[in-house]
């Protein structure tokens, strides 16, 4: 039993150690966008955590598609009730991948997300290029360059 103590000691010091390491791994999503159609990857507004406005938020793609091009653009939109700041008014940068022309298969996309609060996230999000069309509401406005 005083052996397992030293052992308890150290996994337990291994777990505090590798908090910091886990907080910063990269957030990996997925996304389906039919051959020729343009998805979009990310949008994020220019507002602080309080609400109120700040920089625009900048893109930085540290691992660029291998099978298409990367399109970012800026305009404003109403934030959503269910975002932390509900129907806020705020001008957004937005991130989109378009395939290259006659391309189907995989691809993925990394980038970091600097908020306007500073704050900067990695995203990785991998493209499945192939996928039907056909989508509706929310889903439909992810498709194509419409912010």
């Amino acid at each position: 039993m005083i052996a397992l103590r030293p052992l308890a000691a150290l996994l337990a010091g291994s777990l505090v150690l590798a908090g910091p390491a886990l907080a910063e791994s990269p957030a990996s999503r997925s996304k389906t966008v039919a051959p020729g159609k343009t998805v979009r990857l990310e949008i994020a507004p220019n507002l602080k955590k309080d609400c109120s406005p700040g920089p625009m938020p900048e893109f930085k793609v540290s691992g660029p598609p291998k099978n298409g091009s990367v399109i970012t653009k800026v305009g404003k939109l109403k934030t959503p009730a269910s975002y932390r700041c509900p129907n806020k008014e705020a001008a957004v940068q937005a991130l989109f991948y378009q395939p290259n022309a006659g391309f189907t298969g995989s691809d993925e996309v990394t980038f970091e997300v600097k908020a306007s609060d500073g704050q900067v996230q990695t995203q990785t999000v991998k493209i499945t290029v192939g996928g039907t069309g056909g989508k509706s509401g929310d889903d439909a406005k992810k498709e194509g360059t419409d912010l």
